[in-house]
Formats: C-alpha cells, sequence, structure tokens
C-alpha cells in the first residue's frame, strides 16, 4: 500500500508540474503579447499625436493669414 500511495503522489506531482509549466508559459506568452502590441501601437500614437500638432498648427496660421489679409483689406488707408 505504501508503494501504490507513493506511485500516485508521483503521477500526482508529475501532472501538477505539467499544469504549472503550461499555465507559466500561457503566463509569458500573454506577457509578451502585450509587450508586443504595446511596442507596436506606442510609435503610432506618437505619429498620430505629431501630424494632429502639425495639423492644427497649419489650421491656425492659415487662419491668422486670412485675418491678417481682411483686416488689411478692410482698413482705410491713409
Amino acid at each position: 500500500m505504501a508503494n501504490e500511495a507513493a506511485g500516485n503522489s508521483g503521477v500526482f506531482g508529475d501532472l501538477f508540474k505539467a499544469v504549472g509549466d503550461l499555465a507559466q508559459q500561457a503566463t509569458d506568452m500573454a506577457g509578451s503579447a502585450i509587450k508586443t502590441a504595446t511596442d507596436t501601437v506606442q510609435p503610432v500614437s506618437n505619429a498620430a499625436v505629431q501630424l494632429c500638432t502639425t495639423t492644427i498648427n497649419s489650421a491656425t496660421q492659415i487662419v491668422e493669414s486670412v485675418t491678417k489679409s481682411v483686416t488689411s483689406a478692410l482698413t482705410p488707408k491713409q
């Protein structure tokens, strides 16, 4: 009986070790996938922010230019 109990605990020990190893590998893969996604998204978001900033600055310059043109056209000449 003692040998049978020891044999069962060895089987269960191996099973728990295998399940633990699989769980650890799944966790490592998930962490790696998240890091890869973050590394991919960051440059894209930086480019999007830069594009938005450039677009807003250009639009502001256009509005300022049009405003100056209209103001100078409407200002009476002396």
